[in-house]
């Protein structure tokens, strides 16, 4: 066993604390410690070593695969050390974005719907087919889509509301451009969408009734939003309990010229940022997941989030006085 100032070195590294409080949770692989942290593999696998050098982590592998975990043997004042550790990594700033991320991993870990999803994409375009078109099979699912009063929040032109109209019940679509909002509604009244709405508001707090709305949509809007978190919050007001939530939404990245080329406020997200404000806002059953990833530079990454509302936040309502 090391020394207690070996370990007390150890842990004095806030990345290396970082690591220990996640395989505190979980048994962990390099990979899915760089899918949570967004640390580089290499810069990983030299903290571990560290780590396991004094005692602190244990590995094993399986099969091409090398899985770390706590150890959580030793003596009295070994054990008081490493809870103490795990303690204050609870105070380092990306630790709600770890767990968050963390239960995503674990979510996906035994979910092979994603790759084989990823196998059947690989092969659509392989081969000719006469009438194979991914137009075609958009239109297939789409006749799948159940009667669903929706909201498509940060719509812009409402490109997105006018092919869910073909199938909705009802669609509101908000924007905070005035603009956008004549130009889409003169277009769903010239395709005879009547049940097609457009109106103009803020992500933040929405012109819709709290509690109308089946399945509420932020397709590429969020990075746009001044308060992300509080976007989310607003949607889960409008939304049903047992209702839906769908963001698509950039990957965190660093390509800064996005703010001035696209208006972006935000260069992308991460996934466990956007996991712990789903379950902040009341939302269970929360998937995060990447579904794109462009082949040019900056390689955009697109993340897709699902979740069901489980509870109603507290709509406030003002009395007069």
């Amino acid at each position: 066993m090391s020394t207690i100032l070996n370990i007390l070195r150890a842990l004095a590294d806030p990345t290396r604390l970082r690591l220990l409080a996640l395989l505190e949770k979980e048994e962990l692989s390099v990979n899915e410690l760089q899918e949570i942290t967004h640390l580089g593999q290499s810069r990983i696998s030299t903290h571990l070593g560290q780590l396991q050098k004094v005692g602190l982590v244990q590995s094993r592998r399986e099969g091409k695969r090398a899985f770390y975990r706590m150890n959580r043997l030793g003596e009295q004042t070994f054990i008081a050390a490493v809870e103490l550790a795990v303690r204050g990594a609870g105070e380092l700033p990306e630790r709600m974005a770890d767990l968050g991320s963390l239960k995503r991993v674990l979510t996906l870990r035994d979910d092979l719907a994603q790759n084989y999803f990823n196998q059947i994409a690989g092969r659509f375009d392989r081969s000719y087919g006469p009438g194979r078109s991914w137009q075609a099979f958009g239109q297939l699912l789409l006749r799948m889509m159940p009667a669903l009063v929706i909201a498509d929040l940060g719509s812009g032109e409402g490109l997105v509301s006018e092919l869910l109209a073909r199938r909705a019940r009802h669609i509101i679509a908000v924007d905070n451009s005035e603009k956008m909002v004549q130009f889409g509604s003169e277009k769903a009244l010239a395709n005879g969408l009547t049940n097609l709405e457009f109106r103009v508001g803020d992500l933040q707090n929405p012109p819709i009734d709290p509690h109308s709305v089946d399945l509420a949509i932020l397709s590429q809007a969020l990075h746009h939003a001044e308060n992300p978190a509080e976007a989310i919050r607003a949607a889960a007001k409008i939304l049903k309990v047992g209702g839906q939530i769908l963001i698509l939404d950039l990957r965190a990245h660093s390509f800064e010229q996005a703010r001035e080329l696209y208006g972006d406020l935000w260069l992308g997200f991460r996934d466990g940022e956007i996991h712990q404000w789903l379950e902040e806002s009341g939302f269970k059953n929360i998937e995060v997941t990447r579904v794109a990833r462009e082949e040019q530079p900056p390689h955009f990454e697109t993340l897709l989030a699902t979740a069901t509302l489980e509870r109603s936040p507290v709509v406030e309502t003002h009395k007069a006085a």
